[in-house]
């Protein structure tokens, strides 16, 4: 992860925070602005649960966008204070702050994450998924209401599906930027290992085959991770919290775990760009989202 040795003049570089409600596209704006998918999503909230830092290199700035998971106010679970202070953590160490809402939609949950961010933090209104708002005429005046509630440094109006709207916001985001040499090598998209990556994109695929019939305290842990030339071979674990839940992940005659495990094989050998191996089981494990020790021994802070 060496940075390059020669930068232009007037190079710029710093961190960037993602921040909102959970389900607003957080994660999918991340992948966008990263280029390339590092960051799980799913309809289900909640998905992402640890700071994920993504870094986009051009020729004259390196942006290192930290997604946070969306700020939880519904539960007060361990897992999900480890959640809060992820994102308060974050805010107080970064450059902008991207304020992730969803077009033509703002409620006391997007009021109590905008609340979280420090007064004098340069923030930058994203209001996401305009492709879904029916009737665009009525995004002006809604926009203007959001914006009475704090004094936006910009407001970014855009779909995180749409390449020229991605770019758009890159080239709001610049200025933002101090001067200074890059973090992180051109070619470097992230800085989590691709141990933790594995268990994301397993997360990802067990939410998206269980759809709501799975609480969303279900987690994955990696095992074992070996690499031989190419080839990763990947031993990994699915913890539940009751065997009801481990028959829904595993499905009849094992159909459902097969098509997770494949899936995830899938889109790992895309990122780790060579074969992997994927050896998948299910455990129950009752209780671990509310022991903040277990919390720490499954990788949250």
């Amino acid at each position: 992860m060496n940075a390059p040795t020669t930068t232009p003049a007037g190079f710029r570089c710093g961190m960037v925070a993602i921040v909102g409600r959970p389900n607003v596209g957080k994660s999918t704006l991340m992948n966008a602005l990263v280029g390339q998918k590092i960051s799980i999503t799913s309809r289900k909230a909640q998905t992402t649960r640890h700071r994920i830092t993504g870094i986009n290199t051009t020729d004259d700035a390196q942006y290192i966008f930290v997604d946070t998971p969306g700020f939880q106010t519904r539960h007060s679970t361990a897992l999900n204070r480890s959640l809060n202070r992820a994102v308060t953590s974050t805010l107080s160490s970064v450059d902008a702050v991207l304020f992730v809402i969803e077009a033509g939609k703002f409620g006391p949950d997007d009021q109590k994450v905008l609340d979280l961010i420090p007064p004098n933090a340069p923030t930058i209104l994203i209001a996401n998924k305009i492709d879904c708002v029916k009737d665009k005429a009525t995004l002006y005046p809604f926009i203007e209401g959001v914006q009475k509630l704090r004094e936006f440094r910009e407001i970014v109006p855009l779909s995180a599906k749409n390449a020229d709207d991605i770019k758009r916001l890159l080239d709001v985001l610049k200025p933002y930027l101090p001067e200074g040499e890059p973090i992180y090598g051109e070619d470097d998209l992230t800085d989590r290992s691709e141990r933790f990556l594995a268990a994301e994109i397993l997360r990802e695929k067990v939410f998206r085959w269980t759809g709501d019939e799975l609480p969303y305290t279900s987690t994955v842990v990696i095992e074992k991770f070996e690499q031989e030339g190419r080839l990763r071979r990947i031993f990994a674990t699915i913890l539940v919290e009751r065997d009801t839940q481990k028959a829904m992940v595993i499905g009849q005659k094992g159909s459902k775990l097969k098509q997770i495990s494949t899936e995830a094989r899938l889109d790992m050998e895309k990122l780790f760009d060579g074969p992997v191996y994927l050896e998948t089981f299910v455990k129950v494990k009752s209780g671990w989202a509310d022991n903040e020790a277990g919390l720490r021994a499954y990788g949250y802070e």
